[in-house]
This record gives structure tokens, sequence and C-alpha cells, in this order.
């Protein structure tokens, strides 16, 4: 694919998954992908996350979605490399189950993907990703940028394992130019000479 490499799990990385939390701490992680089941899955509480990863796993109280001023309390893990960074919301108070887990631009890159899409990914690359064009939310609202439709390609429904991919493009310090619509066809010409790329991804898991 171009500009994303192809990246998989080591054996290094699926033991940091299951270390103690003396273990977590000292060894480093592997480039891999995000699946609905690691680094973080669906069964997993605020209370497994934590032993797992030690001081690797930090509670915060306002986390942003993205949306407007609206935070949340949630579970960040690897806090202090903005590039391995991983944000955990919860179903509920309880934080017995998680809801979903965000990946952001803060180092405008990641060594995390989901299905091949990552921090800093073009138009271009995730659509050659889904296999088809898409629709993209306009660039003149709290919800700018949000993929809003997969349009039936490769990342429309559920992954295997049952979750559900979401992204967000931007680029930074430049407004888009015409770009007000609601539902923006991912090969138009304006948006694709403008060159958004992903700022956010949401890994998104069923209630069930």
């Amino acid at each position: 694919m171009n500009g994303i490499p192809m990246i998989r799990h080591t054996t290094i990385a699926a033991l940091v998954l299951f270390a103690t939390p003396a273990l977590a701490q000292t060894t480093p992680l592997s480039d891999g992908p995000v699946t609905c089941s690691s680094p973080v899955s669906a069964g997993d509480s605020a209370k497994s996350l934590m032993q797992r990863y030690g001081q690797e796993a930090v509670m915060e109280d306002n986390l942003s979605t993205g949306v407007e001023d609206i935070t949340y309390r949630g579970l960040v893990l690897l806090p202090r490399s903005v590039d391995w960074r991983i944000e955990v919301a919860f179903a509920d108070e309880t934080m017995s189950r998680v809801a979903r887990l965000t990946l952001r631009n803060s180092a405008k890159a990641s060594h995390w993907n989901v299905a091949g899409v990552t921090i800093g990914s073009t138009l271009a690359e995730v659509q050659k990703i889904n296999g088809k064009p898409f629709l993209v939310h306009g660039f003149d609202s709290d919800f700018s940028g949000f993929v809003v439709s997969w349009k039936g390609g490769k990342l429309d429904g559920k992954l295997p394992g049952g979750c559900r991919v979401g992204v967000r493009f931007g680029k930074d310090n430049n407004s888009a130019p015409d770009l007000s619509a609601e539902r923006i066809p991912s090969d138009n010409g304006k948006l694709l000479k403008w060159g958004p790329v992903v700022e956010q991804i949401e890994v998104s898991f069923s209630d069930k």
C-alpha cells in the first residue's frame, strides 16, 4: 500500500500485552495493527488495562471527543509517547467494558494502524484501502472531516472480531476551500487538491 508499510505483530508485542505491570513498563512495543482484540478488547475494564500496562495506564478526566467541547473520563495507554498514545473510553461509569479507543495526530504520526489506516494517511491511501470512494463530512462544523459513509467498501460494517472503524480528516492551519457540504466524495477534485490527512481514528465496540 502506498505510504503505509505492511505492519505485523512481533513476539515482543505479544509479550507486552500480557506482561506483568513491571514488564509492561520496561519492554518496548512494536509497530502493529489495532484489531478488535488487541491491544484493547471490548471485554477489557479499566482495572484489567491498568493491571496489564502498569504505570503506562493513566486515568484522565477531560479527554476530548473531538466534537464541540464534549469531554469524558477515560484511560490513556502509553501517555508519555504521543506516537504510541491510545485513549480508551468505557461504556459506563463502572468502566467495566470498553466502548471505543481513539488515536490522534498529536505527533502527526502513530505506530499503530487500523486495517492499514494510520495517522497521516492521505485520502488516496484510505480510498485504496477501502477499495472505492467514500463520503466525508464538510469542513464547516464540529463534525468536519469525519467519514460519514464508507459506501460499502472494505472499511464498511464490522471488522473481523466485531468492531468498527471511524476516521476523521483534517489539515492544520488551513481552511478547506468551498468544502462545506455534508457528504463530499473522497475523490472530489477540490478535496484531493487541498490534501487533508487522517487526524483521528476511532475503533468502536459493540455494546453487546
